[in-house]
């Protein structure tokens, strides 16, 4: 078995990581993880009825498909604003509100859909074609849309029939199938989009097994189930509340002690004494996003200059950073094997994965130190980072601060709640912040809103004409194998740019009670509820 050369973090590494100082012992690569997309019954029957309460990691910004960015909205309106269409545990697209999967003119440009029969929203409004329509066109119309990228060059969107909805293209677009499969294809009900506006968020309205109830901020969401659900005899249970519980300890001792029957996001540290513990299950599955860092270059709040700083301004210096970076030996040390280190947006199980795409980027300290020297930088380089306040984000953001300190560089840890994370990357309030994407099926949803000129995550306020038109012809493209090479051309770019230094995928990581059944968790991240419900016969 190869082995690699990897941190310790131990009760004696601790001091020695704040220090800087790091002991260094091999570690064998970890052994195989098969996933685990669902909890099935089992054969026993599903207890109809009952309150299942979820632990969730992160509270959700505002439950409004159209402008969200979080994974964790992303959680909640699963339950109650479903999509045109899904992915299933292979990572194929299906048909959910669509009927079939789309009908594409041979041209490219024209894309139509049928609907399925016999459906409403929570709200009694039928849904239709004008109801998709409506949309759609939300999604590319309202100021602060976060969906505009993901629809692609959209010139006209028709309800042709009571249930077909006609899609025009300016140019062929090959991602628009996967984006429906994801928010932009959450179809919100007409009559609440009338009614709320821009505050729909705060009463949302979908299809969906459950309906939404009530918030209270920073504490909980919850959600009971809608009788006019087209699949209301498969529901099993009469609520869910999703309580916010950032701490994973804590998340952790709850599932333990039955006071919670889902957990998400369950840390490393926990999930082998989770598998051993009684009554309780778990599922994990890897994952199509990725962690990293990414470097403000431009962005920032309305009427300040743009950063001047070499970190900002001189590639040679970010390119740095990246060599300074042991990616392997970072995941294996502080996530125990659990994750895999990354260095690119394109996932290697992703069908678009290119050698390009998959290969790490080389680990090089006294490279790095020589390009700060060339850029004039001053050494130790002082940056900022901001990271979620979580204990697996500062234990990676230490291990980090700790390793590439000898490269050259003082990284400065500013913790923050995740919103709050959120909040300061969308102003440009940071110089860099350490976060991550769950994922898309489909690349473009990975790359094109934050490297793309405009782009509605670009939060770096990059612009690369040579990218952009990667990225374009690359959505153009109708052949897999030419799209993937397309990208592998553009993460070669992305490379020497650096604005995005991609670090780490995680494994979505899930515990539930075992008397819990019928949920699942795929290759987005997102925990699904919608057909869950408790098994009879067992009082835990």
């Amino acid at each position: 078995m190869r082995r690699r050369t990897a941190l310790t973090l131990g009760a004696a590494g601790a001091a020695a990581l704040m220090s800087g100082c790091i002991p260094l012992q091999p570690l064998e690569d970890p052994p195989p993880r098969p996933d685990r997309t669902d909890a099935t019954p089992g054969g026993r029957p599903f207890r109809e009825g009952g309150h299942l309460v979820m632990a969730l990691s992160s509270e959700p910004d505002k439950l409004d498909p159209t402008t969200s960015s979080s994974l964790y909205t992303r959680y909640v309106m699963q339950t109650m604003c479903e999509k045109l269409y899904d992915i299933s545990a292979e990572g194929e697209i299906v048909p959910m509100l669509a009927a079939a999967l789309p009908e594409i003119s041979a041209d490219g440009l024209t894309v139509e859909i049928a609907l399925r029969e016999g459906v409403t929203f929570s709200d009694a409004t039928p849904f239709d074609a004008e109801a998709v329509r409506i949309t759609l066109e939300r999604h590319l119309t309202l100021e602060g849309s976060a969906r505009v990228g993901e629809l692609g060059p959209i010139t006209a969107v028709e309800a042709v029939e009571p249930l077909r909805v006609r899609v025009t293209f300016e140019s062929p677009f090959a991602p628009f199938t996967a984006a429906l499969a994801d928010r932009a294809g959450m179809i919100m009900s007409p009559t609440a989009l009338e009614e709320r506006g821009e505050d729909f968020g705060n009463h949302p309205v979908g299809v969906g097994a459950f309906r939404f109830v009530r918030r209270v901020p920073q504490t909980s969401i919850e959600v009971e189930a809608d009788p006019l659900y087209y699949d209301a005899e498969n529901v099993h249970l009469d609520r869910i509340t999703y309580r916010i519980m950032s701490d994973a300890n804590i998340r952790a001792a709850n599932i333990q002690s039955g006071d919670v029957h889902v957990a998400d996001t369950i840390s490393p540290q926990d999930i082998e004494t989770l598998e051993a513990a009684a009554r309780v299950r778990t599922l994990q599955v890897g994952s199509l996003g990725y962690q990293g860092l990414t470097i403000n270059m431009g962005h920032v709040p309305e009427g300040q200059e743009p950063p001047t700083t070499p970190l900002a301004t001189d590639a040679r210096v970010r390119r740095a950073l990246s060599l300074a970076v042991d990616r392997e030996a970072l995941v294996n040390t502080v996530f125990n094997g659990w994750y895999t280190a990354a260095g690119s947006p394109i996932s290697p199980d992703s069908p678009f994965a290119t050698e390009a795409s998959s290969s790490l980027p080389a680990h090089d300290p006294q490279a790095a130190r020589a390009l700060l020297e060339e850029a004039g930088a001053p050494i130790p380089y002082p940056v900022r980072v901001t990271v979620t306040n979580t204990q697996d984000s500062l234990r990676y953001a230490q291990a980090l601060q700790a390793q590439v300190k000898d490269s050259g560089f003082a990284l400065e840890i500013l913790p923050m709640e995740y919103t709050a994370v959120l909040d300061a990357q969308d102003r440009g309030d940071f110089e860099a912040v350490l976060l991550g994407w769950s994922g898309r099926v489909d690349p473009h949803g990975n790359m094109y809103s934050f490297w793309s000129t405009g782009g509605g995550n670009n939060y770096p306020g990059l612009s690369d004409p040579e990218i952009d038109a990667l990225l374009v012809e690359a959505a153009q493209a109708t052949d897999p194998a030419a799209r993937a090479e397309i990208y592998g051309e553009a993460v070669a770019r992305m490379q020497e740019i650096d604005a995005f230094v991609y670090l780490y995928r995680q494994r979505s990581l899930t515990a539930h009670r075992e008397d819990v059944a019928g949920l699942s968790v795929y290759a987005d991240g997102v925990v699904h509820l919608s057909h869950a419900g408790f098994l009879d016969g067992d009082d835990s």
